[in-house]
């Protein structure tokens, strides 16, 4: 007896369908595509996810471990505020107020007559030294006995 076809079954099989025994292409095609899709948002996400450490990465070390923590937190307890909080603090640049407070304090501790400070570096001996210079008062110019400006 010869296999032949239902009568109602149609004569033309869409290429998809593959006969018994035969390889699925489509199937094999749709999971290669799944698994580089996958990995392709998967890679997209963590570019993403590290944006403020990148963007960070140029500026002063100490913005630069508060983003990567924040960054760190948003990562691992999926709250998204630590993301946008690290984003925007790796947009703002911080300026550096060392060199001017040490500088107000240099000022002042002259304007005291305190010696200034060591700070262990070579010059400390020099520094240590009180500046000879007079200080000038606020105010206090060369007419002060009631004279005023022309």
């Amino acid at each position: 007896m010869a296999a032949g076809l239902h009568p109602l079954a149609p004569h033309h099989l869409p290429a998809f369908i593959t006969a018994p025994g035969e390889t699925d292409t489509l199937m094999i095609v749709t999971g290669v595509f799944l698994l580089l899709a996958v990995l392709g948002v998967g890679l997209l996400f963590l570019r993403l996810h590290t944006l403020p450490e990148r963007m960070a990465h140029k500026s002063q070390k100490l913005q630069f471990e508060i983003v990567a923590v924040l960054g760190l937190l948003a990562l691992f307890t999926h709250v998204h505020l630590f993301w946008v909080a690290g984003l925007l603090l790796a947009l703002i640049e911080i300026p550096d107020f060392s060199g001017l407070f040490g500088r107000m304090a240099h000022a002042l501790e002259r304007i005291a007559g305190v010696a200034p400070r060591s700070t262990g570096g070579d010059d400390a001996a020099a520094q240590a030294q009180p500046d000879p210079r007079p200080i000038e008062k606020v105010g206090s110019t060369a007419n002060e006995g009631g004279q005023g400006h022309a």
